[in-house]
């Protein structure tokens, strides 16, 4: 938002405050100067009529003949309330917990979700929340839950459960700007719960699972093909020395001869037999 509009907006309503303030004309300050004249003639009881005590998280707004009395608002502390003329409206300046009830979005991709949040606001000017707005707590609260459903809805079911940070800060950008004129700061939103219906759960995750199978038998085909690349190099060395071909023949039956077992292994030399193959063959 543009820093100059914010402060030539905040000028324009001071000017206009200020110009209200000095059009009470005579009969108003004929009006005004017989209510002090009535808090003389009944002094001192006309002082618990006319003094106010404002908390340190309140500020009061006064009215003097239906007219806002200053741009700023009064307190905290003692203020000052002429009888007949004066009126005020006290303003909580403490931050307020707004709880968006579930909401039923349809998303992007055309998903219906259920989903909840939370508004952290409070109001920084007082005149503001009294003058531009009859009731500033509940304006708050509908447009919270507009803002929520018109953003959530022009997002994707996996940016919704994935981007929440930044979902709750657009939210909170969009509601700032448009209750800067209520006097109202928002200091978090936040996206409490998003519930997705039961089929949908089971699809996503069927979803997951089949994509976890998929990796699996990736991986495994990946082993199965280093594996036999391994055994084709192997056989390669063991085919250009026999003799490695013998140790190698060795290992194995130590191997076997370590594990407890019953089987009765007898060790016959490769040569021994392809001599004996070679004598049969000349019989």
């Amino acid at each position: 938002m543009d820093p100059q509009g914010e402060t030539h907006k905040k000028n324009n309503t001071e000017h206009l405050i200020a110009d209200r303030r000095e059009g009470i004309g005579v009969c108003g300050w004929i009006l005004v100067s017989l209510s002090f004249l009535l808090v003389l003639i009944t002094f001192p009881i006309s002082i618990w009529a006319c003094f106010k005590v404002i908390r340190e998280y309140e500020r009061a707004v006064v009215f003097r003949l239906g007219r806002i009395l200053s741009k700023k608002a009064k307190g905290p502390g003692l203020i000052l309330i002429l009888p007949c003329t004066d009126t005020f409206i006290k303003v909580d300046l403490r931050t307020v917990t707004c709880n968006i009830p579930p909401q039923e979005i349809l998303t992007k991709d055309a998903v219906t979700t259920q989903v909840d949040g939370v508004v952290y606001y409070r109001i920084h000017s007082a005149v503001s929340a009294v003058a531009n707005i009859t009731d500033v707590h509940s304006a708050t609260f509908l447009l919270a839950q507009t803002t929520l459903r018109n953003v959530l809805g022009t997002q994707s079911l996996a940016q919704l459960l994935a981007g929440r940070e930044e979902i709750s800060h657009s939210i909170q950008a969009i509601l700032d700007i448009a209750m800067e004129q209520w006097g109202i700061k928002v200091a978090r939103v936040e996206i409490k719960d998003v519930r997705i219906p039961v089929a949908m759960q089971r699809a996503m995750a069927d979803e997951a699972e089949a994509a976890r199978e998929a990796r699996a038998k990736v991986v495994a085909a990946e082993g199965e093909m280093n594996a036999s690349k391994a055994l084709q190099q192997a056989s390669m060395v063991l085919a250009e020395s026999p003799a490695g071909l013998q140790l190698r023949y060795l290992q194995t039956l130590t191997n076997l001869a370590a594990e407890n077992n019953s089987t009765i292994v007898f060790p016959l030399p490769i040569n021994m037999l392809e001599s004996l193959g070679q004598k049969n063959r000349g019989g």
